[in-house]
């Protein structure tokens, strides 16, 4: 499957997902890098790459150029 293809569903179906699923709690820091850490681990799925492979996350994020899940919330 092509990247862009990944990044597309990735934005318009699991981040919609965990986004509604947060309007409901009330937003800790804790909750906010729970997010942010199940949205990288994801990010290091679709390009296949492992923690071992040591690439730094801004990386990661350049390469999937997915929107930040700790700013979409603070836009909701």
């Amino acid at each position: 499957m092509p990247q862009c293809l990944k990044t597309k569903v990735f934005e318009q179906c699991v981040l919609s997902v965990m986004t509604y699923g947060s309007e409901t709690w009330s937003l800790t820091m804790g909750l906010i890098i729970r997010q942010l850490v199940t949205q990288r681990v994801m990010e290091r799925a679709m390009l296949g790459v492992s923690l071992r492979d040591q690439i730094k996350n801004v990386e990661i994020r350049r390469r999937t150029r997915v929107t930040d899940i700790a700013q979409r919330v603070a836009k909701l």
